[in-house]
C-alpha cells in the first residue's frame, strides 16, 4: 500500500526558504576572485619587495588575488608553475633566476592554460636571442646610462669646469649585458656632448659591490693622479659610491667630484648627509611600474582579454640632494625617507 503525505503550507514555505538560502550561498561562493601570480628570484632584495608591494596595490585596485612566490633556482621556477596551476592562478609575472629557462617556462605555462609576462630579465632562446613573442617589461639600460652622461655633462658645465681639465671615471662590470649597456650609454652620451674621449677612463670592477668599485677607482686615481676634477658614472649607486670614497681618500671632495648613480634607493643615506659629498645624485629606477603595471597588465589580459605589449622599457628619474625626498614620495617610496 502506497502512503502519501501532504506537507502543510508552513512546511512548504520553510523548505523553499532553505532551498533559496542554499542556492544563494552556492551562487555567492561561485564568484571567485581572479588569481594572478608574481614570482621573483630573490624575495629578500628590496627591489623585489617593492615590486610585490606595488603589485599588491594593483590587486587592491582591481579586486584580484595576488599570489606571491619565490623561485631562487631553475628547479623552483618550473615547480611554482605547477603550484600556481593547482591554486587556480590564471596568469603570472616572473623574474626568472635564469633567462635561458624561457622556452621551458612558456611551454609549461601553455600546458597549464596560463599566461605569462616576464619582468626585469627577458627570456632568451637556446641560441641566445631574446624571446620577443613573450610580453616583457624591463629597464631601458642604455637610455638610463645615456641620461647619466647627459646630466654629468650638464652639471660640469654649470660649475664652469673645462672638459680638457676634467676626467670621467666609469666604473664598469661588463660581465652582464644590462650593466655594460648602462656604462656604454654613459660613455657615448658624454662623447656626443663634446667630452674628450681620451679623458674617459674605464675602471673595471672585479666584484660588483662598493668595495669592488672603491678598488677600481683607487687604481684609476693612482694612474691618473694629475687629474683633479672628476665625473663618475657606474653600473649602480654602489659603484659610484665606491668611486666617491676612493676620491675622498685622495682629498677630492664635493667641489671636485660629480657622481651620478643608478637605482636611487641605495644612496638615500648619502644624499641625506648634512654636508654634500661627491655623490651628486642618482637615476631612480621605477619599481612602481615594474610591480603595479605588470600586475595590472596581467589582470586585464586574463579578465578582459587585453594582451599586453611585447616590449615595455622604463627609464630613470634624476634625483639630487635638493629633491630626493619629494621624488621618492611622488614614486610611492616615501616610507624610505621617513
Amino acid at each position: 500500500m502506497k502512503l502519501m503525505f501532504k506537507a502543510s503550507p508552513l512546511v512548504r514555505i520553510a523548505g523553499l526558504a532553505i532551498v533559496l538560502l542554499v542556492l544563494a550561498g552556492c551562487s555567492k561562493g561561485s564568484v571567485e576572485k581572479v588569481k594572478i601570480g608574481f614570482v621573483v628570484k630573490q624575495p629578500e632584495e628590496p627591489w623585489f619587495q617593492r615590486e610585490w608591494k606595488f603589485a599588491e596595490q594593483a590587486a587592491q585596485k582591481y579586486g584580484f588575488e595576488l599570489v606571491k612566490l619565490e623561485a631562487r633556482d631553475s628547479e623552483r621556477a618550473l615547480a611554482v608553475i605547477d603550484t600556481m596551476a593547482i591554486q587556480g592562478v590564471k596568469g603570472f609575472v616572473i623574474c626568472t633566476p635564469d633567462v635561458r629557462l624561457g622556452p621551458q617556462i612558456v611551454a609549461k605555462t601553455q600546458q597549464k592554460g596560463m599566461k605569462v609576462i616576464s619582468v626585469d630579465d627577458q627570456f632568451v632562446k637556446p641560441d641566445g636571442t631574446f624571446m620577443t613573442d613573450v610580453p616583457y617589461l624591463g629597464i631601458a639600460a642604455r637610455k638610463i646610462g645615456e641620461d647619466v652622461g647627459t646630466e654629468l655633462f650638464k652639471e660640469m658645465r654649470k660649475r664652469g669646469w673645462k672638459p680638457e681639465e676634467t676626467g670621467a671615471c666609469v666604473i664598469t662590470f661588463d660581465e652582464l649585458d644590462t650593466t655594460r649597456e648602462r656604462t656604454d650609454g654613459a660613455i657615448d652620451s658624454l662623447t656626443k656632448a663634446g667630452f674628450p674621449k681620451e679623458r674617459i677612463f674605464r675602471a673595471p670592477q672585479k666584484t660588483s659591490d662598493l668595495e669592488g668599485a672603491f678598488n677600481a677607482g683607487n687604481i684609476l686615481l693612482t694612474q691618473q693622479s694629475q687629474i683633479k676634477r672628476w665625473l663618475i658614472a657606474g653600473i649602480n649607486d654602489s659603484a659610484v659610491l665606491g668611486a666617491v670614497r676612493a676620491m675622498e681618500s685622495k682629498n677630492l671632495g664635493a667641489d671636485a667630484v660629480i657622481g651620478i648613480g643608478i637605482n636611487g634607493t641605495d644612496c638615500i643615506g648619502e644624499l641625506a648627509k648634512p654636508n654634500p659629498t661627491g655623490f651628486f645624485g642618482s637615476m631612480l629606477l621605477q619599481s612602481r611600474i615594474h610591480g603595479f603595471v605588470t600586475a595590472e597588465m596581467m589582470y586585464k589580459w586574463v579578465a578582459e582579454g587585453v594582451e599586453p605589449p611585447k616590449d615595455t622599457r622604463t627609464t630613470g628619474i634624476l634625483m639630487t640632494r635638493e629633491d630626493f625626498k619629494q621624488v621618492l614620495t611622488d614614486q610611492g617610496l616615501g616610507d624610505l625617507v621617513k
